[in-house]
């Protein structure tokens, strides 16, 4: 059994095309973690420091 899942997991690692592109994976992430920063900045603008 598990020599049958290295094996597939070797047979899969052969492969030199990644699924997504990793600059596709890196540039989802800027741009979450942009809007996020962004929804905190819109969130706490309008309000007085304590």
């Amino acid at each position: 059994m598990l020599s049958t899942v290295i094996t597939l997991a070797a047979e899969t690692a052969e492969h030199g095309e990644p699924a997504i592109h990793p600059y596709a994976v890196g540039g989802i992430a800027l741009a979450l973690l942009l809007v996020l920063l962004l929804a905190v900045i819109s969130f706490g603008g309008g309000r007085e420091h304590s």
